[in-house]
């Protein structure tokens, strides 16, 4: 009897399982489908002119190892200037969502953002090493990202020229006082102190500059190095070229990418253009010190130009006046003196380093 009883319960909870199941049917397997990956296809405005060496060409090599990296999933058309924005529009493009990133040099943008020239480079300041030390170990780029933060941007290095050239004169320089009077194209904080030096700076982009010298419109230029220089004819409008580049040492070239693109990434996204613009920022850094070097013989020996050095006591008062203007800059602008004050103190540290290592050895091999 307790075995019939056994039984029939047994068969009773069957029963209840397989019309749970469907009414005798195999139990169905729910499985999860994989949506498909997001894909994004960004904009990137430059402040280059199209094909523009090294500059415009780090910036489309940056968007194929992102595409890249991402297996296709970030997709960056680049866009030279003028092409979709103005060239110094780039930054308002970026911080109003136009699109989606730009790439161009933090002291186009001094009369919006004047602390933001240190991001770029300081007169007698720090070289790309140096630079570079600040930025990613050394607290910089932390004040940079708080610096851009109210314009929605995310700011990235990526880019650097290393020690530029003093500049191309329609005349020799004897003294401080043969500045005086001279038109130069020379921005950012460099223009500052040639207008202390009793000169006139002016701005404009670099398809002008030749153009510019050769009528007379402006007395001297400075530019980037030999292989721009020699690349852009400068070297047929004005004779005397002379090193070095005090007004920019180290200048760094900018990556913004507009802060809600940005948030929206995932984080795998994110650290592929992070990676990518380290990648990109040692590239064209690498192209300068290779490129300059031979540009340099080639003005030398193919277009007999003469290369010389600034006299000493002139370096020594654009040094006294490039310290003046820092002063007077931070006593304006409260954001402009808390970043002097951070990066001040790393280039201290740093020329002390410097005094032991590459300046010692740089002596060493000399001897």
């Amino acid at each position: 009897m307790l075995r019939h009883k056994l039984i029939m319960l047994l068969s009773l909870f069957a029963a209840l399982a397989l019309s749970a199941c469907g009414q005798g049917n195999t139990p169905s397997v729910t499985k999860a489908v994989a949506k498909p990956a997001q894909t994004y296809n960004w904009k990137l405005v430059t402040t280059w002119p199209p094909n523009f060496p090294i500059f415009q060409e780090g910036v489309e090599r940056f968007a194929r190892d992102v595409k890249t990296m991402s297996n296709g999933r970030l997709n960056i058309k680049v866009y030279a200037g003028g092409e979709l924005v103005p060239p110094l529009q780039a930054f308002d493009a970026v911080s109003q969502g136009t699109v989606e990133m730009s790439h161009g040099a933090a002291y186009y943008w001094a009369g919006k953002i004047p602390a933001g020239q240190f991001f770029t480079a300081v007169p007698f300041g720090l070289n790309a090493q140096g630079m570079n030390a600040w930025l990613y170990a050394g607290g910089g780029l932390e004040l940079w990202r708080e610096l851009y933060k109210p314009y929605n941007l995310v700011p990235f290095p990526m880019g650097n020229t290393g020690v530029q050239m003093g500049g191309w004169f329609n005349k020799k320089i004897d003294s401080i006082a043969d500045l005086k009077g001279l038109k130069m194209r020379i921005p950012g904080l460099g223009g500052k102190v040639f207008a202390k030096a009793g000169g006139t700076p002016v701005l404009m982009a670099g398809g002008e500059i030749y153009t510019a010298l050769d009528r007379g419109t402006i007395d001297a230029t400075e530019w980037v190095g030999p292989f721009h220089d020699e690349r852009l004819g400068l070297y047929r409008a004005a004779k005397y070229y002379y090193y070095p580049g005090w007004q920019e040492p180290g200048p760094v070239l900018e990556l913004n990418v507009n802060a809600k693109a940005w948030a929206s990434l995932s984080p795998d996204l994110q650290k592929a253009i992070e990676n990518a613009a380290a990648a990109s920022n040692g590239w064209m850094l690498a192209q300068f010190e290779a490129k300059n070097l031979e540009a340099l013989a080639k003005l030398k020996n193919e277009h007999h130009v003469q290369v010389y050095p600034f006299p000493d006591d002139v370096i020594a008062e654009l040094r006294k006046l490039s310290r003046e203007v820092l002063e007077e800059e931070a006593a304006k602008d409260v954001d402009f003196k808390r970043i002097y004050e951070a990066y001040k103190t790393f280039a201290a540290n740093n020329d002390s380093w410097n005094e032991l290592s590459e300046a010692a050895y740089a002596k060493a091999r000399k001897q």
